[in-house]
């Protein structure tokens, strides 16, 4: 999947804030959601307009860049 599939940054969307592409969802929702404990269903739950292997795309492009930076 395309970076530009995943995640998306426009100054006229959400102030510019890292959002799933096509949405209005801040990838850091994801990652407050998993760090409380939630699950990646419960999440999609929350904000159907995330697709799943939007979220599990961020997630490997996440482990992906620390990998590359450590």
């Amino acid at each position: 999947m395309q970076r530009q599939q995943i995640v998306s940054r426009d100054p006229e969307v959400m102030n510019g804030a890292l959002v799933f592409a096509g949405t209005r969802v801040p990838v850091k929702i994801l990652v407050q959601h998993l760090a409380a404990g939630d699950s990646l269903d419960k999440f999609l739950d929350d904000f159907p307009s995330v697709r799943r292997d939007q979220a599990v795309a961020y997630l490997e492009l996440t482990l992906h860049q620390v990998e590359a930076d450590g």
